[in-house]
């Protein structure tokens, strides 16, 4: 069954990571720009880790596995603090988002919710739907039902088209609150976000629609095989296979392919 994993910070893991994820069904895979372990203390490091996620990552992608490869590119919000430099990278953003594998904007959203962070978020909300993209935004690590839920009233306060938007990370504390909008909901399938087995609860409990799974794969304890594996465990619990194919592969494709970028062949 093929897969679309629609988060993946792959600039953190080896190319055996690539190939282990092809031979497991991942077919494509979208990576966001994220906070990479080490502030940031000049907008050029941004625009070279830009340059890296958008051309090496996308060609290592296509070379070693040959998965399709998408970007999607903005300012977390952990570095949304430094403003002056923040400034500096939202100036430029545009530019990056015309760029042949960039299919939208993320991750943004909130870490510590200080007014920096909320400035950016706002800012790049208004962005994405100027320029009708799709949008992944990132739910804080801590305070988490609090942050969600500032981050819907801003969604709701700039009146931005919430079909394009994703709200990540969500646990059972943080689902009712995302599911007041038409956002779609992701999940991400890692230590200290959300086991497989309780994501799979979840779309039981509350179904299936714009419901999406990722692994993240990033420079922490994660696995890229994340998404395979709860395809195997839903299979394994009877769910149908057409049911599981709209988890895995269908509802990631549906999101993405309001990008104008997003050329994946179905």
């Amino acid at each position: 069954m093929r897969i679309i994993d629609p988060h993946m910070h792959m600039v953190s893991r080896s190319t055996d990571d690539y190939e282990r994820a092809r031979r497991a069904g991942v077919e494509c895979c979208i990576e966001p720009a994220f906070w990479s372990g080490q502030d940031k203390h000049n907008a050029g490091a941004f625009f070279d880790y830009f340059e890296q996620i958008i051309g090496h990552e996308t060609r290592r992608a296509d070379r070693v596995a040959g998965i399709d490869h998408y970007v999607t590119i903005g300012l977390e919000p952990k570095e949304a603090n430094y403003r002056e430099m923040a400034e500096t990278v939202l100036e430029r953003l545009p530019e990056y988002l015309d760029r042949d594998p960039v299919v939208g904007v993320g991750e943004i959203g909130l870490d510590q919710d200080t007014a920096d962070e909320e400035w950016a978020f706002r800012k790049q909300l208004r962005i994405a739907d100027e320029r009708e993209l799709p949008v992944i935004v990132h739910t804080p690590h801590e305070n988490k039902p609090d942050g969600t839920r500032r981050i819907v009233d801003m969604i709701e306060d700039e009146g931005v088209t919430q079909e394009r938007i994703i709200i990540d990370h969500n646990t059972e504390r943080t689902i009712d609150t995302a599911l007041e909008t038409d956002c779609w909901l992701g999940f991400t399938l890692y230590p200290g976000k959300i086991a497989i087995d309780d994501a799979i609860d979840l779309l039981e409990a509350y179904g299936t629609e714009k419901m999406i799974l990722n692994s993240a794969a990033d420079w922490d304890p994660s696995d890229p095989l994340a998404v395979p594996k709860a395809r195997d465990a839903m299979l394994d619990r009877g769910w149908d296979r057409e049911t599981v194919r709209r988890v895995v592969f269908e509802n990631p494709y549906e999101f993405f392919d309001q990008s104008p970028n997003f050329e994946y062949a179905r």
